[in-house]
């Protein structure tokens, strides 16, 4: 009977130390200095950086920045950490669907005609300014993932569809 209290009580407890200060201190240098390095790559301009953070004073960015290169101590907040997650899981996505960095920036910076982007480069939705441009933007790329929504690429057009005999059970 307590262990499954116990078990009832720890999803709230897990996600109350998620969001704890102490655990925001120790993830916010290396998630910015992840971030700052994904924008770089992705060649966004600083006015595009401070879009995606959730639009902080340049003075605030610039602190960040520093602090995040030093490997000093800060705290982002759980809104801008969530963004920043939300960066690293498009960059994660591009890396799994593109074999070549360059390819998954340039699809990124390309129109789409998928409904959800409206004939805009994706990398429109994402700076946009808005936690929503940018969760929109990954759960689109999660779904490609998946198998969703992407039209076949090269390797997907080469393959052979495999025949009864291929199947070999032991």
């Amino acid at each position: 009977m307590q262990q499954a209290r116990r078990r009832e009580q720890e999803p709230e407890r897990l996600e109350t130390e998620r969001f704890a200060p102490a655990n925001r201190r120790r993830l916010s240098p290396p998630a910015l200095r992840t971030f700052l390095a994904i924008a770089d790559l992705w060649g966004l301009s600083e006015e595009q950086r401070l879009l995606v953070l959730g639009y902080p004073s340049r003075s605030t960015y610039h602190s960040w920045a520093k602090q995040a290169r030093e490997h000093g101590a800060f705290t982002l907040d759980v809104d801008t950490l969530t963004r920043i997650s939300a960066v690293l899981g498009i960059h994660q996505a591009l890396g799994v669907l593109f074999a070549d960095e360059r390819v998954g920036v340039a699809w990124l910076r390309t129109p789409h005609q998928a409904p959800v982007f409206g004939g805009q480069p994706p990398l429109e939705i994402v700076t946009s300014g808005t936690q929503d441009g940018l969760m929109t933007v990954r759960r689109f790329l999660d779904g490609a993932r998946g198998g969703l929504y992407m039209p076949p690429n090269r390797l997907d057009e080469a393959f052979t569809p495999y025949e009864d005999v291929d199947i070999v059970f032991r």
